[in-house]
């Protein structure tokens, strides 16, 4: 991303952001050499705050990209709101609705046309105690499935001392200190070509959690619990991920 061609409102919402979370957070990045320079690619982060978005979008913007999150459409659909978040490439999303094929169309789109779309494979931040990612929803898997293009797992922990989830408690102390790190691309690359089946699917956000899991236990420590039962996959070869 040449950044001195992102347009007054992209570079507008980065003046306005980046300078509070530079002072409200200390950071220890990692692994943005796995997000490429060009090209569309799927960023599934874990999701542990409210706050996360936040650290998430000002790591993908330093890493080179500009990412493209999805929003509900209702938002979208605010006066000035709207009109802003359309100028900033986000993503509006229907849910629950006969629309929901009109949002896949969108989010394919924004891949083929090169953008960076952040989509949190749980769909909302985690109800796991402790924070660990809990099973996810299809929604990366079908893009992933569709556009044939990078899944990059992107792991965070520090932003629930920012606001936690589970006491909703609000912190605007400095320098709290949250890292981040990305991951190579998740193989997927089993299920390519294959029918866009509820079973393919769930296979498919199994591996996406699981990688998430695994990669967030290297950077808070600490064992992880198992995400679910999978008894379907206890004869898997050794050696796949995530078995």
């Amino acid at each position: 991303m040449a950044r001195r061609r992102i347009g007054f409102w992209r570079r507008f919402a980065v003046m306005v952001v980046k300078p509070v979370l530079t002072v409200w957070t200390r950071r220890s990045w990692s692994g943005m050499e796995h997000l490429p320079a060009e090209g569309g690619i799927i960023i599934v982060p874990n999701h542990i705050s409210h706050a996360d978005p936040l650290v998430s979008a000002h790591y993908v913007y330093d890493a080179g990209r500009w990412p493209q999150f999805l929003g509900k459409a209702s938002v979208f659909r605010v006066p000035v709101v709207g009109s802003i978040l359309h100028k900033v490439k986000q993503i509006p999303v229907e849910r629950g609705s006969v629309d929901a094929a009109k949002s896949l169309e969108a989010m394919v789109e924004a891949v083929g046309e090169g953008g960076a779309v952040v989509i949190y494979p749980e769909g909302t931040t985690t109800r796991e105690p402790e924070l660990w990612p809990m099973r996810g929803k299809t929604g990366a898997a079908r893009l992933a499935l569709t556009t044939g293009a990078p899944v990059i797992p992107l792991v965070m922990w520090g932003p629930e001392k920012m606001f936690d989830p589970r006491t909703k408690k609000f912190s605007v102390r400095p320098r709290i200190p949250v890292t981040v790190k990305a991951g190579p691309p998740i193989d997927l690359s089993r299920w390519a070509g294959a029918a866009p089946t509820r079973a393919t699917l769930d296979e498919m956000t199994d591996e996406i959690m699981l990688r998430l899991r695994d990669m967030l236990a290297e950077i808070r420590g600490g064992t992880p619990p198992p995400l679910w039962s999978r008894p379907a996959r206890e004869s898997a070869p050794t050696g796949e991920a995530g078995a």
